[in-house]
This record gives structure tokens, C-alpha cells and sequence, in this order.
């Protein structure tokens, strides 16, 4: 640890200061501008004339936070740069989301994107997605606020529940207040802080190396560099495989489908915007990862020949970031705040954007259908004001037991995984599939999200190996002596690889085996086989009894999904099938942008 460092000066409390007040403040703006919040349509959808370019930062904000700087960072430092691979999976699932799933929901114009399960499936249905949605959203921005309080704790040893607690309050202020135009705009705002806390980690540990090309050099040497892990075997956490077939799926679940991207998505006034917002997204979102990455190896030839793990200077690997700020930065003024910063913005945009998205669905799908049905949409703004509020304590509740889920990368992954997966397949084959009826979408769900959820937080499971780690220099670089305990160790091994000890794979379920990658695909495919099985089951037993299948609104199906694979018992106009033919989307998206219909 640099020993010129002291702590935070006033220079960095003054920038910290700043941030929490300029978000604050955007929000107490919007809270007395425009429409002063008073309409659901204002707090929940920025009256639907927001651009596209916020919509897009918001899009990446919303979920690539505290999460990224803290959990690519050093998960390039302890394994590699293989997860960088999941990149390619976000080029592939952008159209996918774009054109297969948001145009549906861009035609409904909902604030809630469960309403679509209540035309599709019926009123259970959304209201069983919904609770899956909400359980997942408040485990996740539980880790969120406990992200920084990890690296403030790391970084100037500040009471970890102050830190929690000042950033939930801030987040839940002007979400509360300022509704869904203070959140995009500070999203914006608190996105360049973000970028510019890992580029002075890029560049302060390039300077350092000796060049980018050094900083690459090292890592290549330990081991660091990976992008072509071509094995098959699932229980490999990362390789080829599992990060562009896992991260495809993970990836469409979270901007197709999930409640608090396609609120952001509905906010502009057309839908050739909304696709601009998400395809502009696609290289903040990778440029930011990158640059994350990147920023994990720069630290590791840094402390290649002496690791702050080992010499048990840090206790976590989300806390290597903090470390290395302080470590090379913290005899700078404002260099820590402004790294704080960063790492606050991000937990800041992500918890505002998620409070208000919870909000959304449990006033939509709960409270209105049986309690508000004849409020005035005045006295309902209100209401989702203060939802939004109640869910900002319980936010604050679940971040001190957030430590418990492991990394904070994995343990994000993780959640939307097991939850994202079954919930994008009910969206999905309510969209592109004719056969499933309630029965079968209800019963998939559940069966998706209970394999899910077993595999996912089920065990034991097997540890994760590490690439190996030296402290075998830290007598030079540090100028200090390495201490009996690990000069012992360190005799009956080789000096240059400290592996982790990882216990025979064949002693563990073989399901909690698989790579944390793959339990988004796998609840995936459970949910539609199960939904499929069961309603051809329901269907035959219908019209054996001579009842007439329901016809399904054509308006609920994708426009990607092709006419010639559509059944007539559900269309419509029977006569459509006399010439059946697959339909051009391209030769409908200019009408689409003209005129919304609402189902």
C-alpha cells in the first residue's frame, strides 16, 4: 500500500460531494419542471419524448455499473481474459432484441411489460413473471450498493454500512422525486464519470509497465491472455462456448425482455428510435468493457511478482480495483474521489433505474388490477412515487447481506442467469409460438425457474481454480520481508505459481458442475419444452372434446416470426393461409413508425 496515502483529502470529498449533489439536484429539477411528475405517463415514461442517445447510456448504465469496474477488472486479474469473449455475444443479441422482441412491446405501449403475459397467457401468468421479476431485481441492486461500499471500505477503511446508506438515500431521493427524466439524465452524467475512473487505471498502469504493449507482454506471460478456450465441457467457467451461447441468451434477457431496459426503450416517441437507442448501446456498453478489462490486466503487471491477495493486503478480488488506485494514485489529490465517483455513479444509475422499474410493475400488475382500479391517474403518480420509495429501503435492507453471494460479477451473472433464462423463454414463445396456451406458459415457468434457481444456488459446489498468483517478488517490489508462513509455503512448491487447490470434480453433483454461463440457456430450454409438452397435452384433450381453440391477436406475435409457420385455428383471417408466404418486416417498419396501434 502506498504509504504516502492517508486517506481522503478534502479534494476528494469535495468531488464525492459534488456527484451526490448534481444527481440530486437533476432530480429536484425534473421534480419542479415539465409536468412536475404528476401523470404515471411523465415518472414512469418521460412523457415518451426523450432522445435516443440518453436512452442509450441509460441502457448500459442500468446494468454495466459497480458491477463492471469492480467485477471484469479483477476477474481479468485472477482468470483471464476469456470472459472478454462475451463481447461477441452482445453484436449477436442486439438485433435480436431490436427487431424480434421490441417492436411487440413498442405496439402495447404498457408501462409494464407484463401486461403483454396477461393478453398472451392470461392474468396468472404476468402476475408469476412479475414476482420473478421483482425477487431478481432486489437481490440485484442489493449487490449494487454493496459494491461500493466495498471499495470505499477498501480504499479510506469508511464504515461500509455509511457508505451503503448514503448512496441508497441519494439514488432513492432523486429516482423518487424526479421520476424517469432525472434518472436517464443523471445516467448520462454518472456514465462519463465511470469511463473516466478505468481509463486513469488504463493509463496510470501502462505508464507504469513501460507501454500497453508491456502491460500485455506480462499478462501473456502469467497466463492472462485467453480468447480461444475451444473446450466442450460445461463445467468450465469460461471458454468459447459459454460466453457467446451464455451471453447471448443472458444478454437478450436483459435488453429484449426485462422490465427496467424496455421502460428506458419506450421512452422516445418512435420505434426507429428505440432500436437507435439499443444499437448506440451496443459500443458504449463494449467500450466500457473493454476498457475494464484492460484495466484488470494493467493491474496485474503490476502485482504479477507480488499479490496483495496473497500477502492478505486486500481480502477480496473486488477489491484489487480500489487497491490499485490507492496503491499508485492516493498520494495524488482527488485521484481517490474521483475513482469513488466513478463507482458510486455506477451503483447510483443502476439502483435508480431498477427502483423505478419495480415500481412500475408492482403499482401495473398488483396494486391497480385490486385496489386503484378507478384512481385518478394524478393519485396513482403518487402512489408510484412512494412504491418507489418503500423499495428504496428494502434495497438498502438487502445490500448488507450481499457479501454472502460471492464475486460480485458471478453473483450478478448468476441472478439474471437463473431468472432472465425461463422469464425471456415465456416472452418467447408467447411471440413465436401459436401452440402454447396458458396452462403450458404457466407450468413452463415454473419449472424453468425452479431448475434454475436449484442449480444456480443449489450445493455444494466445486471451488473455482484460479490462475496461478506469485508473491514471490514482494521482498523486491515492496521492500519488505515475506513472512515465516508463506517463506515455508513457498519451500515445498515452485516460487513462481501459487495455485489454488481444487478438490476431484467427480466429489460434486454433476449439476452443480456446470458453469454459471449456461444456467440462463438451460432454464431457457427447460421452460419451453415443458410449456410446449404441456399445452399439446391441453390442446389434444380439447378438441378431442370438440371445443374450439382460442384464436390468438396477431398483434402478440413477433413481426419477425413468419407468416408461412403461423396455424389457422389461430389467425384471424383463415383466408391468409390460401397463399401462404413469409412477410417482409422490412416493408412494414416505415408504417410502424408513423402510426403506434394499441392492442
Amino acid at each position: 500500500m502506498n504509504e504516502n496515502y492517508s486517506g481522503l483529502n478534502v479534494v476528494d470529498y469535495v468531488i464525492l460531494s459534488t456527484l451526490l449533489l448534481i444527481s440530486a439536484s437533476i432530480g429536484v429539477y425534473y421534480r419542479f419542471s415539465g409536468g412536475k411528475q404528476r401523470t404515471t405517463k411523465e415518472y414512469l415514461l418521460a412523457d415518451r419524448n426523450m432522445s435516443f442517445i440518453p436512452v442509450a447510456f441509460s441502457l448500459m448504465a442500468s446494468f454495466m455499473s459497480s458491477i463492471t469496474l469492480l467485477g471484469v477488472s479483477s476477474e481479468n486479474y485472477i482468470y483471464g481474459t476469456q470472459f472478454v469473449v462475451i463481447n461477441l455475444a452482445y453484436i449477436i443479441g442486439t438485433p435480436l432484441a431490436a427487431y424480434f422482441y421490441l417492436p411487440v412491446f413498442y405496439k402495447l405501449q404498457h408501462a409494464s411489460v407484463y401486461k403483454y403475459l396477461e393478453l398472451r397467457f392470461g392474468v396468472a401468468t404476468r402476475l408469476a413473471a412479475s414476482v420473478a421479476f421483482v425477487t431478481q431485481m432486489i437481490l440485484y441492486i442489493g449487490i449494487v450498493l454493496y459494491a461500493p461500499a466495498l471499495a470505499l471500505n477498501a480504499v479510506t477503511g469508511l464504515n461500509k454500512i455509511a457508505s451503503i446508506i448514503a448512496v441508497g438515500l441519494v439514488c432513492t431521493f432523486y429516482s423518487t422525486i424526479g421520476g424517469m427524466k432525472a434518472i436517464l439524465i443523471t445516467d448520462v452524467f454518472q456514465s462519463v464519470l465511470m469511463f473516466a475512473s478505468v481509463i486513469c487505471v488504463c493509463v496510470k498502469g501502462s505508464i507504469d509497465a513501460g507501454g500497453m504493449n508491456k502491460v500485455w507482454e506480462i499478462a501473456n506471460e502469467g497466463g492472462r491472455i485467453q480468447f480461444t478456450d475451444l473446450r466442450l465441457d460445461p463445467s468450465v467457467r469460461h471458454t468459447l462456448w459459454t460466453q457467446l451461447i451464455g451471453g447471448i441468451f443472458t444478454f437478450t434477457s436483459l435488453y429484449a425482455v426485462n422490465q427496467t431496459q424496455v421502460q428506458r426503450l419506450l421512452t422516445v416517441n418512435s420505434l426507429r428510435k428505440a432500436q437507435r437507442s439499443l444499437w448506440l448501446n451496443w459500443p458504449i456498453l463494449t467500450a466500457l468493457s473493454l476498457t475494464t478489462s484492460f484495466a484488470g490486466i494493467s493491474m496485474y503487471s503490476r502485482y504479477a511478482n507480488c499479490d496483495p491477495l496473497l500477502e492478505k493486503h486486500i481480502r477480496s478480488p473486488d477489491q484489487l480495483l480500489p487497491y490499485f488506485v490507492v496503491d499508485t494514485m492516493g498520494h495524488l489529490p482527488g485521484v481517490a474521489g474521483l475513482f469513488i465517483a466513478g463507482i458510486f455513479s455506477g451503483s447510483l444509475s443502476t439502483v435508480s433505474s431498477a427502483l423505478n422499474s419495480l415500481a412500475a410493475v408492482t403499482v401495473q400488475d398488483f396494486l391497480v388490477p385490486c385496489c386503484f382500479k378507478k384512481t385518478s391517474d394524478a393519485r396513482l403518480a403518487w402512489v408510484t412515487q412512494l412504491v418507489a420509495l418503500s423499495y428504496g429501503g428494502i434495497s438498502i435492507a438487502i445490500a448488507f447481506v450481499a457479501e454472502y453471494l460471492g464475486g460480485v460479477l458471478q453473483a450478478s451473472l448468476t441472478i439474471f442467469g437463473v431468472v432472465g433464462g425461463p422469464l425471456l423463454a415465456l416472452f418467447t414463445i408467447g411471440m413465436f409460438s401459436t401452440v402454447v396456451e396458458q396452462k403450458g406458459a404457466l407450468t413452463g415457468l415454473i419449472a424453468g425457474l425452479a431448475f434454475s434457481l436449484w442449480i444456480g444456488f443449489g450445493g455444494p459446489k466445486p471451488p473455482i481454480p484460479r490462475l496461478p498468483l506469485r508473491n514471490d517478488g514482494c521482498a523486491e517490489f515492496l521492500n519488505a520481508t515475506i513472512d515465516s508462513t508463506t517463506e515455508q509455503y513457498l519451500s515445498t512448491i515452485s516460487p513462481s505459481a501459487l495455485p489454488t487447490v481444487v478438490m476431484p470434480a467427480d466429489d460434486y453433483f454433476p449439476l452443480y458442475r456446470i458453469s454459471y454461463m449456461w444456467y440462463a440457456p438451460l432454464g431457457f430450454l427447460l421452460t419451453i419444452l415443458v410449456a410446449q409438452v404441456v399445452s399439446r397435452i391441453v390442446r389434444f384433450n380439447v378438441e378431442r372434446r370438440g371445443i374450439s381453440v382460442q384464436k390468438i391477436n396477431e398483434e402478440l406475435l413477433s413481426p419477425m416470426f413468419p407468416q408461412c409457420f403461423r396455424t389457422s385455428q389461430h389467425l384471424p383471417d383463415p383466408n391468409l393461409l390460401l397463399t401462404p408466404r413469409c412477410e417482409n418486416y422490412e416493408e412494414k417498419q416505415s408504417h410502424e413508425d408513423q402510426t403506434v396501434s394499441k392492442i
